[in-house]
């Protein structure tokens, strides 16, 4: 989704030189893909990114080296990474909160004018509502999981300290 979505700024970026960084063929079907997605589900906001929604990609970009720390940690588990719980907060939370002007554009814009493909009724709303939720649930359940999981909360097990012997009266 992330290079969907960042096609305008590649291109604005690499210009003419994307075809020795990227393979061409490759680079045509994203750009096909993504004019048919914009076309099929009125997704005005890929088709000609806002200005709001170019610095929501931004953040994407700047939040793209978590995914690395996150992977490996949820792999080695969090009982041995429970460094990943402040990060993983921060992430849910952060790209959650991305969520709600894209929430409130999609269900409040007016697009009764529109020159490009929007949604005309609120089943078509709910249905690219449908394709951006994702990215506020599964965050959402990051953050949570991070904050009232057990594995991050036992300290007693993750300092191997033992119990302290109460004192007899």
């Amino acid at each position: 989704m992330l290079a969907l979505t960042n096609h305008s700024a590649i291109n604005s970026s690499l210009g003419r030189r994307r075809q020795f960084i990227f393979n061409v063929k490759f680079t045509t079907k994203l750009i096909d893909l993504k004019t048919w997605y914009c076309r099929e589900y009125r997704d005005s906001m890929m088709a000609s990114p806002p200005s709001w929604f170019k610095s929501l990609i931004i953040c994407e970009v700047i939040q793209f080296p978590f995914f690395f720390f996150g992977v490996y940690g949820f792999f080695k588990g969090a009982k041995q990474c429970r460094w990943l719980r402040w990060p993983c907060v921060v992430y849910g939370v952060h790209v959650a909160t991305t969520l709600v002007p894209i929430i409130g554009y999609v269900l409040l814009e007016d697009f009764s004018k529109a020159t490009l493909p929007s949604p005309r009724n609120m089943t078509e709303r709910l249905t690219l509502l449908g394709f951006y939720s994702p990215y506020l649930v599964i965050p959402i359940l990051i953050a949570l999981d991070a904050l009232f999981s057990s594995a991050y909360t036992d300290y007693r097990a993750a300092s191997n300290q033992k119990p302290r012997d109460k004192k007899i009266k």
